[in-house]
């Protein structure tokens, strides 16, 4: 299978709960490919196979890492999701949570039963409003453990109705716009009804950081910012985002040659995360970023190269970010980056 494929089929199972692609960055077979979904090897590139062994070893990996057997260097990554944030409410912050959410990478649903804060929120930039009583609303969305959950409605009444349905569902957040007294009582009220108190607990409220937020707009910046801090705190990577996996499967850019540029290991304060990609266009362009700054142009320049070689050879890198020509450039970030660069 060639890897174009692969990240058709990749791009077919992103919504699944737990996807991961393992990489022979090194040794025999470098650039071979192997995907699975729910512990399941669903595609692989090249023809030589490696060892069943192996394959089973890789498949119960339970975070990202390089691992070395059988003579090669394997890049295993647990392959995140965009979070799926779902706002109840339309009102004032939800309309500024929308517009900052979509700005850091979450798909936002929105529920309301006010046909003009629904107009608002769709305005506002939503993915999907859903105009209906909150109760019938929560039905139509599943949940799952990339799912978010904001309660920011007009009254408590309407708060107790949504934390009643979003608390039967599996997520990896919610969080309540109220005042901590009312947070508190309301913590006690659904432990009486029967809700765990362990998942009780789970209920951020007051919702968001506190930054002594006072505007709609400054409250949204708080509920944002710990949206972004629970979703990062789970060490899955997130490399794959639609615009690259539709360069990457010749969905955009068909006519380009492309290379491929992955941060297998860092050091120190690098500026992004193992799993960060960027492709690079034979014209010169890119998609996706890992990092900015002189450090991304010599990739980019020798991802350019690579692609003007009669027969290219994948190539293990370091970017060292630490020493003086750092700091004269004026990076804030140091540290070592070790990149994975092929032409696919």
């Amino acid at each position: 299978m060639k890897n174009q494929e692969l990240y058709q089929i990749m791009a077919d199972h992103m919504e699944k709960n737990k996807n991961m692609l393992a990489t022979v960055i090194e040794g025999e077979n470098t650039g071979k490919r192997l995907f699975f979904t729910e512990g399941r090897l669903v595609a692989e590139s090249g023809e030589d196979r490696l060892s069943p062994e192996l394959i089973s070893r890789l498949a119960e990996t339970e975070q990202s890492s390089i691992i070395e057997a059988d003579g090669c260097r394997i890049f295993v990554e647990l392959l995140g999701k965009p979070g799926k944030l779902v706002i109840c409410g339309g009102g004032h912050v939800a309309q500024q949570a929308v517009i900052l959410a979509k700005h850091t990478g979450f798909h936002v649903t929105v529920l309301e039963d006010r046909p003009f804060f629904a107009d608002q929120a769709r305005a506002a930039g939503a993915d999907q409003v859903i105009c209906d009583d909150f109760a019938s609303a929560l039905e139509k969305i599943p949940g799952g453990s990339d799912t978010y959950f904001l309660v920011v409605t007009r009254g408590h009444r309407y708060d107790g109705i949504c934390l009643t349905a979003i608390l039967k569902k599996e997520r990896a957040y919610v969080g309540m716009m109220a005042s901590r007294k009312r947070g508190i009582l309301l913590k006690k009220k659904l432990v009486e009804e029967g809700f765990p108190e362990s998942e009780v607990e789970r209920l951020h409220t007051p919702v968001g950081l506190s930054i002594y937020a006072e505007t709609p707009e400054e409250i949204a910046v708080s509920i944002v910012a710990e949206l972004i801090m629970v979703k990062n705190s789970i060490k899955k990577t997130g490399g794959y985002d639609k615009e690259l996996l539709a360069c990457l499967t010749g969905e955009s850019y068909p006519e380009q040659k492309k290379a491929l540029a992955t941060i297998v290991a860092r050091q120190g304060s690098a500026p992004r995360e193992i799993g960060t990609k960027m492709a690079v266009l034979s014209d010169g362009r890119i998609v996706g970023t890992i990092g900015g700054g002189c450090m991304e142009s010599r990739i980019r320049n020798q991802c350019l190269h690579m692609l003007k070689e009669e027969n290219p050879q994948s190539r293990l890198v370091l970017e060292d970010m630490s020493g003086q020509e750092a700091e004269e450039e004026g990076l804030v970030c140091g540290g070592r980056i070790r990149v994975f660069l092929e032409v696919l």
